[in-house]
């Protein structure tokens, strides 16, 4: 194929209609002003998207544009071009042709990409047009760590040998780069931030060490080492954590935080001793670009307009119940940023703090110090506050002080560890609280859970199992309506899982006057039937069965979440 010709971006998507002259001029002062690529100051700014712009380059040069949403990339034919250059020249080597290969770059006109990527792969090579985006995704997966980090585990084993570890010389360089250790570390933390894990566990087996990552709330294997490697993987993470590298025997909590691909990730520690060594789970809370808005969580559309009237009271208490790991400080959060103004004074009780929101006051709570949920309220209600964000209702003492607090013109948010909304309040009851508080004060509760989405770029249509098709009859669908479902068949966009990325099922209990009135009721049961019928069609497990039937999630996902409602 012949070097594309050089064609000003700007003027381009201006004769396709799909820029104004005033857009074209703003963005061009704001990449003066900061240096980066127009394309991305346009997308930034709402005035085109990523797609449109791939479109329009594909039509003015006349080559192909490759959706790699829908692209099964080859990670063999991926590594022809080095991670370096593909990161630098925004460009994906995407299949031979002949004795051509095809190149999907974000920016075709770029000659001296082009010219470089010639250079390096010593082929022809034929052009397709791809989103930026996607690209940058498409190569976060073609160049995973798997091999280097088995790599630097054999490495490191081979180095340690049979002999005892030095703490001393392992202690020296904790900023050094160059100790396979650190490299082993770093190399690790790279992989978990390119395929979105949210845990990182470390486990000494009899004879190996297993390191697994959660993807999407499962848990996936990574590698297998020698299990002597293990003791210098606990030392250097407690080195950078702050712990007592001399205690084996009890378990120990820590935190530290790290750069990691541009970004800002918080990783929680914690160790525990078994009896092959000690194990360590990390929890990676990444500080970039976590926060979504309220619109972005997928609640049922009449349930965010009455979650968004509810949060703009003046006092009250908002609750949002589900187990560990099901979304619930995100949710908080984005009611957070929603009434976060200059008018309103936020201060929030947490540990650990996970987000970072401007113009809020936040606070991590510190057991070792005395620095409890309870004590930090209590001096939080002193620092005249409209809104009180507690990270949860861990006690008796926490949970009275925020209802008292919501009782009387603050409001607050918490969470807390229930099945559903409608137990909730006993939950509180029978943490030792008065019922007329709870029933005064709380003035709304979502329950929720977290579904694994279909992957988008390998779903294909799903003949239920005949007990699946049970369950959904059972739960009053038809079978007219089982023909929207999906699954996914497993690709290099999902890890061959079928599944990418996770959404939030909700419900919630609002507590009007009926609803009130049943909770200062002596029977528990009649609570109950009361909320089945306020809440009747507007369940979790409703919510779930209708997301699988648009054939965003799955089934057994839903099933899933039936069966930890119904134990």
């Amino acid at each position: 194929m012949a070097r594309p010709e050089k064609i000003r971006l700007g003027d381009l998507l201006v004769v396709q209609k799909l820029l104004t002259q005033e857009q074209l001029m703003f963005a061009l002062d704001q990449q003066k002003r900061s240096g980066r690529r127009l394309g991305r100051v346009l997308v930034d700014n709402g005035f085109v998207t990523e797609d449109q712009i791939s479109e329009a380059l594909a039509k003015q040069l006349n080559i192909p544009y490759v959706n790699l949403k829908y692209y099964n990339i080859n990670i063999e034919h991926a590594r022809l071009l080095s991670e370096n250059l593909a990161r630098r020249f925004r460009a994906l080597v995407l299949e031979p042709r002949g004795k051509q290969l095809l190149v999907g770059m974000a920016d075709p006109t770029d000659l001296f990409a082009f010219d470089e990527i010639s250079r390096y792969l010593k082929r022809d090579i034929d052009i397709a047009v791809v989103n930026e985006g996607q690209l940058l995704e498409s190569i976060d997966r073609a160049y995973r760590r798997t091999e280097e980090i088995t790599g630097l585990a054999t490495q490191l084993s081979a180095e340690l040998g049979d002999s005892y570890i030095d703490f001393g010389a392992l202690s020296d360089g904790v900023g050094s780069e160059e100790v396979p250790v650190v490299k082993l570390l770093q190399t690790m933390f790279d992989d978990a931030t390119q395929i979105r894990a949210s845990d990182i566990h470390i486990e000494p087996q009899e004879g190996r060490l297993v390191v697994r990552f959660r993807i999407d709330g499962v848990l996936h294997l990574q590698m297998e080492a020698d299990n002597k490697i293990g003791p210098a993987l606990v030392l250097r993470l407690k080195l950078m954590s702050g712990l007592d590298i001399s205690e084996k025997r009890l378990p120990q909590d820590g935190r530290f935080h790290v750069r990691v691909r541009e970004q800002g990730v918080d990783v929680r520690i914690a160790t525990c001793p078994t009896q092959h060594g000690e194990t360590v789970v990390m929890r990676l809370l990444r500080q970039d670009g976590g926060m979504v808005s309220l619109s972005e969580l997928g609640m049922p559309e009449a349930m965010l307009k009455r979650f968004r009237e509810i949060i703009r009271r003046s006092n009250g208490m908002v609750l949002v119940t589900g187990p560990t790991g099901s979304g619930k400080t995100t949710t908080l959060y984005a009611a957070l940023a929603e009434i976060n103004s200059i008018d309103q004074k936020i201060i929030t009780v947490e540990d650990p703090v996970e987000y970072r929101l401007s113009g809020i006051n936040q606070v991590q709570v510190n057991e070792k110090i005395d620095l409890t949920f309870a004590r930090v309220l209590r001096s939080a209600l002193r620092q005249d506050p409209d809104v009180i964000l507690v990270g949860e209702m861990r006690d008796a003492e926490t949970a009275q002080i925020g209802l008292r607090a919501a009782m009387t013109g603050h409001l607050v948010f918490s969470t807390l560890h229930t099945r559903d909304a409608a137990g909730t309040l006993f939950r509180l009851v029978d943490m030792g609280t008065p019922r007329f508080m709870v029933a005064s004060s709380v003035q709304a509760i979502i329950a929720q859970r977290l579904l694994r989405r279909v992957c988008q770029s390998c779903s294909v249509q799903h003949e239920p199992t005949p007990q699946e098709a049970e369950w959904l009859k059972a739960e009053g669908v038809t079978e007219t309506r089982m023909a929207g479902l999906l699954h996914g068949r497993g690709c290099s966009h999902c890890n061959s899982t079928g599944y990418h990325g996770r959404m939030g099922v909700y419900e919630m209990l609002e507590m009007g006057r009926e609803m009130v009135e049943a909770a200062a009721h002596d029977s528990s049961s009649h609570f109950m039937q009361v909320a089945a019928d306020h809440m009747h069609g507007q369940t979790l497990l409703a919510h779930g069965i209708e997301l699988a039937l648009q054939g965003r999630t799955t089934v057994s996902e839903v099933m899933r979440i039936g069966n930890q409602i119904e134990d």
